[in-house]
């Protein structure tokens, strides 16, 4: 079994370096850090923790190609991956359409345009000339790295859609799916079969990392609360396959939209967040996280990957999950 951890990019940069420690003492053997807009950059954030670590590998969870240029995402990777010595995973993916609109960017042709920023990278990161085309990328006899990566840095895609799946599971060395609910493991399984079919058997296994969001604390109110936060402010944007497989509609979410996005009161939207709706997630102490997660391990995970909100103490919660990690392995 392999373990990793997913943070956000919400927290200062010391509160970081403590988490990847704790994570790096607990045994977990990847730890993502997001680049959400408007907060802090993932990029530095990674840069800070290959410095602060020495074992466990880092991820980007996730960078698009509509804010960074597939030849930047290049030299991203292997400069990050040659500060970290070669702990560097780039995570892609098309990213969320909704928050792409804040500055004014539309989300056009995603599934070309990751084919052809996967195959991109991956092709500058050989030290070849890149000569392919694609949804918003021409490139010239110019496009080719001036330096000479230690790798060719390991892809992983965030994807949620059948399509999207496939993909990852054609060209990807990882997967990173998020699963709302954590049981949507084996149809996410299902979902990745046909990309699996026309793998390059030279590219190896695909690491599917089971992608769920956690609130762990030993008084499960106060984990509710937070995962009940990130609920609020995230459930507006979820698709409508994910919210019918919870039961859900977007009319669900909407008096909990007007109160976060128009009222701006948190408390309400939190009052608002009801219990089919945290079934997205995974709350409690270690006991209750590790049998509602048993089932996946059984089933054939080989890779679990807990998310925010983690929990109301963030590194209490690294620690609460390096015993849900010894009951599962």
């Amino acid at each position: 079994m392999r373990f990793s951890l997913r943070l956000n990019n919400d927290l200062t940069l010391p509160e970081y370096a403590a988490l990847a420690q704790a994570a790096e003492a607990a045994g977990f053997h990847q730890i993502w850090v997001s680049n959400d807009l408007f907060l802090r950059s993932g990029p530095v954030i990674l840069a800070a923790l290959a410095q602060a670590t020495r074992r466990i590998q880092l991820g980007s969870g996730i960078l698009n190609p509509y804010t960074i240029h597939p030849a930047e995402l290049a030299m991203l990777a292997a400069t990050l991956d040659e500060l970290s010595g070669q702990r560097f995973n780039l995570g892609l993916a098309a990213g969320a359409g909704e928050f792409l609109k804040w500055i004014g960017l539309v989300q056009e042709r995603p599934l070309g345009l990751m084919r052809a920023t996967i195959q991109a990278v991956r092709g500058l990161l050989r030290g070849e000339r890149v000569a392919l085309a694609g949804p918003h990328l021409r490139w010239t006899e110019e496009a080719y790295l001036r330096f000479t990566p230690s790798r060719v840095t390991p892809i992983y895609l965030g994807a949620m859609g059948p399509k999207m799946l496939a993909l990852a599971g054609e060209l990807a060395d990882g997967v990173l799916p998020l699963l709302f609910p954590p049981e949507h493991f084996f149809q996410v399984r299902e979902l990745l079969q046909p990309g699996l079919a026309r793998r390059d058997p030279a590219l190896g296994p695909l690491d599917f990392a089971a992608c769920v969001w956690g609130s762990l604390a030993r008084d499960r109110e106060a984990a509710r609360r937070a995962l009940a936060e990130k609920i609020a402010y995230y459930g507006h944007a979820l698709g409508p396959l994910i919210l019918a497989r919870l039961g859900l509609g977007r009319a669900d979410f909407r008096p909990i939209e007007q109160a976060m996005m128009v009222e701006r009161d948190l408390e309400k939207a939190v009052s608002l967040v009801d219990e089919r709706m945290l079934g997205i997630g995974v709350v409690g102490d270690p006991r209750e996280v590790a049998e509602r997660l048993a089932p996946l391990v059984a089933g054939g995970a080989t890779h679990l990957s807990f998310g925010p909100p983690l929990g109301p103490d963030p590194l209490e919660a690294v620690k609460l999950l390096g015993q849900v990690m010894e009951r599962l392995a």
